[in-house]
């Protein structure tokens, strides 16, 4: 046997050992922002419509995998109080942010143009790229040092818009998806609807972990993915108020989703997005709970690494997300550590994961310095001893610190 392959083999073996050891030693989860993990009652949802027919076809089976769609679509709309008949089902978040960051827009047979997309500073990059819109078209709108949108940089963007060139959309995220600072819905949306706006959400990360509402009138699309609720990968949606103002079809062919979004639907994704919205839907009552949690999180973080920084701390954020750095502690080093230690977090966004520089998110709220922050985000399956086993973990990894700086 050659010696090349013999040492490739070897690291092969080596590799798998390594993989079976990480595998029997305790790991805790606290990655929710980046996926939730898979809900047992999405999987069991998956595996049934696995073998589901085309659910365009018109004989039963065809019919059976219609019902199934439309069942989704009920239980996805319930979860932000809209009508099914305005759910259109997406690959995900990306794409329904391009498919609705567009300047061409319908309003039944006529045309409606939008000329201007005005974004937050600190918006996630699928929204920051501006999709459709020209690079010259898109407007960044400044965020506080505690970032939350500044409304008054909103107002003067909107009061200088060009209204003869076409309307002003905006589109921003209602909690971000790294320090999970929540924005101020209603204010925002008059702000924009004043100026004769278009207002649209990111809800990607606020989906399942606060109450949200879209009839309540704070918006006329939100956008949301299955995966950060527990549901598969891969199926998302958009979600509007109404139907009568709709953008032209960023994916064209056949008639699928009322012609708005072609291509044969994805009938198990959809499935188990509409079964992990349907457990979402009954855990909001778990937000009080949640909140207990992340404050026991952040009262160890203060306790163990006493010049610690949490980013948005004195804003409104959402119940499950901590994001910290501590004093000449480089993120990816730390998230490295923790990893080592059993505690799967994240150094930003998970969309940002292997990218030199420091977060935009900081950036635009002002620490541009700062290189990076860790991400801590729960969810409904995390446990007190999870927290406790973080806790431990980052008393080791601070203590470690202060050993190797004295030496």
């Amino acid at each position: 046997m050659p010696s090349k392959f013999k040492e490739i083999k070897r690291r092969d073996n080596e590799l798998r050992r390594q993989a079976m050891e990480s595998m029997t030693r305790r790991r805790i989860y606290l990655d929710y922002n980046a996926t939730a993990p898979l809900l047992p009652a999405a999987r069991q949802a998956i595996l049934d419509a696995l073998d589901a027919a085309n659910p365009s076809s018109v004989h039963a089976e065809g019919r059976a995998s219609r019902q199934i769609i439309d069942q989704a679509r009920r239980n996805v709309a319930a979860l932000f109080d809209a009508k099914p008949e305005h759910v259109v089902f997406t690959s995900g978040a990306t794409e329904a942010a391009n498919m609705l960051l567009t300047p061409n827009w319908q309003m039944g047979r006529s045309p409606v143009r939008y000329s201007r997309a005005y974004v937050s500073a600190a918006d996630h990059p699928c929204v920051l790229s501006g999709g459709q819109f020209a690079p010259d078209a898109v407007q960044q709108i400044a965020v506080r040092s505690d970032g939350v949108l500044d409304l008054d940089a909103l107002r003067e963007a909107l009061a200088a818009h060009d209204a003869s060139a076409g309307l002003p959309l905006v589109m921003l995220h209602n909690a971000n998806n790294e320090t999970g600072v929540l924005q101020p819905m209603e204010e925002i949306a008059s702000i924009v609807r004043a100026a004769g706006g278009l207002i649209i959400y990111d809800a990607v990360q606020a989906s399942g972990r606060i109450s949200l509402d879209i009839s309540a009138g704070y918006a006329d699309f939100l956008i949301v993915s299955s995966h950060k609720i527990g549901g598969p990968k891969g199926a998302g949606a958009i979600i509007g108020a109404s139907d009568l103002l709709m953008p032209r079809p960023l994916i064209k062919g056949g008639g699928q989703e009322k012609s708005h979004r072609a291509g044969t639907e994805n009938v198990p994704g959809i499935a188990g997005f509409g079964a992990a919205a349907r457990e979402a839907l009954a855990q909001l009552e778990r937000i009080e709970a949640i909140k207990n949690k992340r404050e026991r999180i952040e009262a160890l973080i203060h306790q163990h690494a006493p010049g610690a920084t949490i980013y948005g701390e004195g804003a409104e954020r959402l119940p499950n997300t901590v994001f910290f750095s501590m004093p000449g502690v480089k993120a990816e080093t730390a998230q490295i550590a923790f990893d080592l230690a059993g505690v799967a977090l994240s150094a930003g966004s998970a969309c940002s994961s292997g990218k030199v520089g420091p977060s935009h998110v900081l950036k635009a709220m002002g620490y541009a310095d700062q290189a990076g922050a860790l991400r801590i985000s729960i969810g409904s399956g995390t446990t007190d001893d999870d927290i406790e086993f973080f806790g431990t973990a980052l008393e080791k990894f601070v203590s470690g610190r202060r050993r190797a700086s004295a030496a």
